[in-house]
């Protein structure tokens, strides 16, 4: 047992990998997702979740092109003792959780913010879609034409960036298609 707790302490032994247990805790995240909110190279994050995953803190599954990381509850409810939920939030404090939005944003657009493609990443994809649903306001009801006709700033493919704000429910549709609003996530 104890060389299991000096494995598991030497594992959080670095400030970085205590701030991805901490963002993990939240929510789980990509390699690249957790490079950009850090500002690390993807190489040294994969190294910090390597020593993680050694100690059981985290596990990944693959999700697309990508290996997707998640906290183990029942791995950190065994060192409930040692951290709480608000210990690990707390740990987080002043990371910019917006980056890896903005290095996609900025990635896929040009200079007067018109996307030069629409990413077929999924991550990527949601990324640019929450940019671009900012451009609507919260349970105000547009039209089809309005819709498209803010769209168009973004990219001509209308009709996909409509249909992805709502399949990703960014955005509603009414039944009849007589009106769209955008939807608060929480």
């Amino acid at each position: 047992m104890s060389e299991e707790l000096v494995a598991f302490f030497k594992a959080l032994a670095d400030a970085n990998r205590l701030k991805i247990v901490g963002l993990l805790a939240q929510k789980p995240y990509s390699v690249e997702e957790l490079a950009a909110i850090l500002d690390l190279r993807a190489s040294t994050v994969s190294h910090h979740l390597s020593k993680l995953t050694e100690v059981g803190l985290i596990s990944a599954r693959a999700e697309s092109y990508y290996n997707v990381y998640q906290l183990e509850e029942e791995k950190l409810q065994q060192t409930r003792l040692l951290f709480s939920q608000d210990d690990l939030a707390s740990v987080v404090e002043g990371v910019d959780l917006d980056a890896y939005d903005r290095q996609v944003v900025e990635n896929y657009s040009s200079a007067d913010g018109r996307l030069k493609i629409i990413p077929s990443q999924r991550k990527k994809l949601e990324a640019i879609l929450r940019y671009v649903v900012q451009a609507f306001e919260v349970d105000v009801h547009y039209s089809e034409k309005e819709v498209n006709e803010t769209l168009s700033r973004f990219h001509e493919d209308v009709a996909s960036l409509r249909r992805e704000l709502i399949g990703h429910g960014l955005m509603e549709r009414a039944s009849d298609g007589s009106a769209y609003w955008r939807v608060e996530k929480g």
